[in-house]
């Protein structure tokens, strides 16, 4: 389970990249945690030393996208973050590997069924993505529904956690 911190001082941000089947990375991160996971449009992906604070996250990336890792086991540092936004994204840590869970359920585990937008623009910013799963967030009527980075993009990474569910119809002909 990843653990949160939550102070606001910026000691020495770092950076690295990253590069999976579905893109080149750029994570960022303090000795407090990894603050970010982002899709970058950079090619090639730059390539270069990990810093120490950032090569759990890159090991455990690269076993998540290998299918070998279910958990992230990370500090992440969501300091300079509204409240609300690190109590959403403390719920999606929590949602299991290959499952999914609606904008309401998360509305209504926060106390306020009435905030399914507010929990879908937390969603739209939450700065670390795959590691903080918003992409396991769908619609109450199970459609798949907003993703930062495209409805493919989402179905793709379901698809990676669990084939079963959320793979792509084959054509017949």
């Amino acid at each position: 389970m990843a653990r949160t911190k939550e102070s606001v001082d910026l000691p020495g941000l770092v950076e690295a990249h990253y590069f999976s089947p579905f893109g080149c990375f750029k994570l960022t991160g303090t000795a407090n945690g990894l603050r970010s996971v982002r899709l970058v449009d950079t090619k090639p992906c730059p390539a270069g030393p990990i810093p120490r604070e950032l090569r759990t996250a890159v090991q455990q990336l690269d076993e998540y996208f290998k299918q070998q890792r279910t958990d992230f086991d990370l500090s992440l540092d969501f300091s300079g973050s509204t409240f609300f936004y690190q109590s959403v994204w403390k719920e999606l840590v929590k949602i299991p590997y290959g499952r999914t869970t609606s904008y309401l359920s998360i509305a209504e585990k926060l106390g306020d069924p009435k905030a399914i937008r507010a929990v879908g623009q937390a969603n739209r910013n939450n700065p670390i993505a795959i590691i903080v799963p918003c992409h396991r967030v769908i619609a109450k009527s199970g459609n798949l529904q907003g993703y930062f980075y495209g409805l493919d993009f989402k179905r793709r990474l379901l698809e990676l956690e669990n084939p079963l569910s959320f793979a792509r119809q084959g054509s017949l002909f």
